[in-house]
């Protein structure tokens, strides 16, 4: 069994777009903006043997006010720059098992790819991505990007960057 690190998308590796204090995925690919610091982080955690995985909900493309190929085109801009090895989406709504803060995301990619959820790690920048690593037994982290939204879980761990929370998962035997 391997370990993994899932990563949100939105607020982790990607600036989210806020609007009156609340986070929203970018509309355009214009607006998909990857933090400097996403590049070394996950360069550094792939070295180090993890599966990266994102993880991340696309509701809009479900509700039909964001177009799955732009959402697409923003995921093959990550890949080409990022060593990504999978990337899960969910277009549904809140009803469906793989919208976080479900773990459906996390629990097929762990069968699929043989990840043990217990040694792996949840980073995400809200209580959706907490509560989903928390669900399956990850090590959660919190990107805390000061939002104004609380928490329903603590996270394991509480940092400001992908970069902090690679040097966190790092130190992890």
């Amino acid at each position: 069994m391997r370990r993994a690190v899932f990563l949100d998308r939105d607020g982790v590796i990607n600036k989210a777009v806020l609007r009156n204090g609340k986070p929203y995925p970018p509309e355009r690919i214009e607006e998909f903006l990857m933090y400097p610091e996403a590049s070394a982080a996950c360069l550094q955690l792939k070295a180090a043997g993890f599966v990266l995985v994102v993880v991340t909900n696309q509701p809009d493309v479900g509700r039909g006010t964001q177009k799955r190929e732009i959402v697409e085109a923003m995921h093959d801009r990550m890949c080409a720059l990022l060593p990504i090895d999978r990337v899960d989406v969910c277009y549904d709504s809140a009803l469906s098992e793989f919208y976080k803060p479900a773990p459906g995301m996390l629990l097929r990619a762990a069968g699929e790819l043989s990840l043990d959820l217990s040694a792996s790690f949840m980073v995400g920048d809200r209580w959706r991505d907490i509560d989903c690593g928390r669900a399956v037994g990850c090590t959660t982290i919190l990107i805390d990007r000061g939002y104004d939204e609380g928490l329903r879980e603590q996270p394991d761990h509480r940092v400001t960057s992908l970069l902090e929370a690679a040097q966190i998962i790092l130190r992890r035997p």
